[in-house]
């Protein structure tokens, strides 16, 4: 079996896949700790084989994992943000600067559309752009739901906006703190990304794919009114991409990956970005 670590700041989230057939056979989620050790809640490692990471926690949480690991299995495998990948060039002035899930995001995105927003619905909410060609530009970071909600102080952070929710319902006022909170900070976040995507578009004269992954993907695709697809696995798709292991992954392909949905037009996405310009 094929580990695959993905270490945030605040989960831990990891899946197992199978050597031979490439299928996702279990997965799961911690809370991402100081000190990483197996448990009920994580894989039985005498059935891994090979371990690939993407941490953006904490060196010393990441070493820890790394250190365990290699007592136990036979490869570990750890991304890192670089100047270039698989046909893509870091747009960041310090290359390793690049959060590596955004890293791997990025690269997935790319093998997947050949130019793509990425847009990962986490603890932050970030958006980067890959053109046709491979050039990245760089991106945007905003908070994330929770800690737009934890900002403000309000006692309504154990309220979690429902991921079922219509977007019709949460972009209407609230008539309850709670509902005004989880309303605004919905409106706050997929109105960035919708303006983000359209802006830089508009700048560069494309009209890229759009990809949503990380844990409030599902919620904010809702309000996302730019065609896109969710792609849960996307920073598992950069480490598939970087460290082929199975057949399927050395012919191009990563698990999970979604249909991608045709862009608007750049004339549309002008039209519309006119528009409310002049609202």
């Amino acid at each position: 079996m094929i580990l695959d670590l993905d270490i945030g700041n605040t989960l831990s989230k990891w899946r197992l896949k199978d050597v031979e057939s490439s299928e996702i056979r279990s997965r799961g989620a911690v809370w991402t700790r100081e000190e990483w050790r197996p448990g009920a809640d994580i894989p039985d490692l005498d059935v891994v084989e090979a371990v690939r990471i993407s941490s953006v926690a904490r060196a010393a949480v990441l070493n820890d994992t790394v250190q365990l690991l290699r007592h136990q299995v036979r490869q570990v495998y750890v991304a890192h943000s670089t100047a270039e990948a698989l046909g893509v060039v870091n747009g960041y002035e310090e290359p390793g600067r690049l959060g590596v899930d955004r890293w791997m995001g990025a690269l997935a995105g790319y093998q997947l559309a050949g130019g793509c927003c990425a847009v990962d619905c986490g603890s932050a909410i970030t958006v980067d752009f890959v053109l046709p060609g491979g050039r990245h530009l760089g991106g945007y970071i905003l908070p994330g739901l929770r800690l737009m909600k934890e900002s403000l102080k309000l006692g309504t952070r154990n309220v979690a906006i429902d991921p079922d929710s219509e977007a019709d319902e949460l972009l209407m006022p609230g008539r309850r703190t709670v509902e005004a909170v989880n309303h605004g900070i919905y409106m706050a976040a997929v109105s960035a990304v919708n303006r983000i995507y359209s802006e830089v578009c508009d700048q560069q004269g494309v009209a890229l794919p759009m990809l949503l992954t990380g844990g409030d993907a599902r919620v904010i695709s809702r309000g996302v009114q730019i065609p896109h697809s969710v792609w849960p696995d996307m920073v598992y798709g950069g480490l598939e991409a970087c460290f082929p292991l199975t057949l399927a992954e050395r012919a191009g392909k990563m698990a999970g990956a979604p249909r991608i949905a045709e862009p608007a037009s750049l004339e549309k996405i002008r039209a519309g970005l006119a528009f409310s310009m002049l609202l």
